[in-house]
């Protein structure tokens, strides 16, 4: 088989930052993950709504079905849980397909597929079938795009077994998530952030693989932990960089994967400093705020000298007008003012 366990072993390249090399852009990345898992593996193939078109999903698929043909890179019908069936059956009989949707919205569409039947089968037939499937699809934040084409819904997707959920803050880690995403052998979500698709950063060459579940310290420090995932690790940064102005030393926690969760390195940071800040790009009820609160609770809360604080979106419909998403969405004065007061109790 093309994803042989030496080879899948071999690949592994885990480091929170290659150090210096070849800087690429956030969406190259991508593109680059997905192009080479087309040449390694004639099994893989990718479908969505205008992976072919002149966007190319935001510039991901870009040229994919030039250099592979229309057999492996497709556009698709204006029908997300067909598809999405599609894609789980040729899954379960052998094939490894990336189905791309605009945004995390359009997922909502065929979670009867999704969540009923490819997060399911594996267990349902004790073990004997795999469903290798990727769903990707970027967070879309900013230019009015309001309510129904903006939403974060990795929280809703939490409590589902069976799935993974992959969500980068790096081109590095875009690239090598994506991969170990596609190796899989469990349907695995890929949820990037429309933020991040104009970032740089180092990106080695060729195949490498950023282990699933595990998770990077991006700073180190000793008053308070900021945790999170995506962009909001960029925002935290910020914050982090404002506190060490006042001799708040923060501590900076990249998740990069919300499902497996990375446990030991959020309960190892806050037996170090005793405060937790969990920020998250989407609703603060019920999804990855919620979840790591509830850890800090349960295992660590000898460790607390202070409350758990909880940043992400309010329990509102996103908003369409400029002046009202700044209001909605965190940033790095909000998530600084949080650990700041919590540092201060």
């Amino acid at each position: 088989m093309p994803w042989d366990e030496a080879l899948v072993n071999s690949l592994v390249y885990d480091k929170p930052d290659p150090g210096e090399g070849r800087v690429s852009t956030y969406v190259s990345a991508v593109r680059e993950a997905l192009t080479l898992a087309l040449e390694h593996d004639p099994r893989v193939f990718v479908l969505g709504q205008g992976v072919d078109d002149p966007s190319a999903m935001f510039g991901t698929t870009r040229g994919l079905q030039q250099q592979f043909g229309s057999q492996r890179v497709f556009d698709i019908p204006l029908s997300e849980e067909g598809m999405m069936g599609v894609s789980a059956g040729a899954a379960m009989n052998g094939m490894r397909p990336v189905y791309m949707h605009n945004r995390p919205d359009f997922i909502l569409l065929a979670f009867n597929q999704l969540v009923t039947h490819a997060a399911k089968f594996h267990f349902m037939d004790n073990g004997t079938t795999d469903v290798p499937m990727v769903v990707w699809a970027a967070i879309g934040r900013g230019w009015g795009s309001g309510a129904q084409h903006s939403q974060a819904i990795h929280g809703m997707l939490l409590g589902v077994p069976g799935l993974k959920i992959v969500m980068p803050s790096t081109p590095y880690d875009a690239k090598g998530l994506l991969l170990s995403a596609i190796i899989d052998n469990n349907p695995v979500c890929v949820f990037e952030h429309r933020w991040l698709m104009k970032k740089d950063g180092v990106v080695p060459e060729g195949l490498y693989r950023v282990p699933i579940g595990k998770g990077v310290y991006r700073r180190r420090g000793k008053d308070v932990t900021i945790v999170g995932a995506s962009h909001a690790i960029e925002l935290g940064a910020q914050a982090a960089s404002l506190l060490a102005s006042e001799g708040i030393e923060a501590e900076v926690i990249d998740l990069r994967t919300v499902k497996p969760l990375d446990e030991a390195i959020v309960l190892e940071s806050l037996k170090k400093t005793g405060r937790l800040v969990v920020v998250d790009t989407a609703w603060m009820k019920g999804g990855l705020c919620a979840e790591i609160g509830c850890l800090a609770a349960e295992k660590g809360f000898a460790d607390l000298k202070a409350p758990v604080c909880r940043v992400g979106l309010p329990d509102v419909p996103t908003p369409a007008g400029y002046t009202l998403e700044q209001f909605y969405y965190p940033d790095a004065a909000r998530i600084a003012a949080a650990a700041r007061g919590i540092v201060r109790v």
